[in-house]
């Protein structure tokens, strides 16, 4: 696929998708949610055929991360479908699909959020695994102020980072939260001067791609899938993810590095 919407680079372990509508803040269209499940597909792809990509990057190009759906062309209303208006029909089709596949990724994947992220592109801003923001940026839960509830799994994400209260509070206000705000709620990693975010994201992203790239990976399975889980089903799950890290090549290569006190050298096999 030829890229119109979005920027794809590899370097040195690391794949950087970039959002490119500056113009339009980086709102999502159909034709950007398309480009962006490609990117993550060969990402995936790439890995599982034993290539050497090993962590995902995600930010925006200009002053904006992402300004969520782009009301303009349709891109939250249902525009150009036949009968009633329906508001989630680019969920079922686009926007959950690409949720869904950056949370099962087999590789890291970070967001380094530039500016404001708000709708959709608030989502996909805190889905990362590790979440750098500029002190510029800020999270916006805007549904309300066009009439529509929080999608694109806000309801599932926010109350488990910030808490039933935060979290409602932002998606009933519909206000703004700074970077410093969000830090402090637990909704991101770091907040940085803006110069410094991509040079910190860059390194973390190398650091990452350096990992034990499995075992990161059934981190993020592990944590989403006993977020609801009672305890017993929480160890049953911790029990089969061990199973399989300690089946890789980098759990080995880890015991040896550390018996003979040299740093690992990991694979992501």
């Amino acid at each position: 696929m030829t890229y119109s919407t979005i920027r794809f680079e590899e370097d040195g372990g690391v794949a950087t998708l970039t959002l490119n509508r500056p113009a339009a803040l980086n709102a999502l269209t159909t034709e950007l949610i398309e480009e962006m499940i490609d990117a993550v597909d060969r990402v995936r792809d790439a890995y599982e055929a034993g290539g050497t990509t090993r962590c995902l990057l995600l930010t925006g190009e200009g002053r904006a991360f992402c300004s969520g759906a782009d009301l303009a062309v349709g891109g939250a209303t249902g525009a150009g479908r036949a009968g009633p208006p329906d508001a989630g029909a680019r969920l079922e089709s686009h926007f959950n699909p690409l949720l869904e596949r950056l949370f099962a990724l087999p590789v890291p994947f970070i967001t380094a959020v530039n500016g404001p992220a708000a709708g959709a592109g608030c989502s996909f801003a805190l889905a990362g695994d590790i979440v750098l923001a500029g002190e510029s940026a800020y999270f916006l839960q805007a549904f309300v102020n066009i009439g529509l509830v929080p999608d694109v799994g806000s309801t599932w994400l926010l109350p488990r980072l910030a808490g039933r209260a935060r979290a409602q509070a932002m998606m009933m206000l519909g206000e703004r939260i700074p970077a410093a705000t969000a830090l402090d709620w637990g909704l991101i990693w770091q907040a940085l001067p803006d110069a410094e975010l991509m040079p910190a994201a860059r390194a973390m992203a190398t650091r990452l791609a350096a990992g034990p790239t499995r075992s990161l990976a059934l981190i993020r399975q592990g944590i989403r899938a006993c977020l609801d889980a009672p305890l017993t089903e929480a160890l049953a799950i911790e029990r089969r993810h061990q199973l399989r890290a300690g089946r890789t090549s980098d759990f080995a290569e880890g015991v040896a590095a550390f018996l003979q006190k040299r740093p690992a050298k990991f694979t992501g096999r």
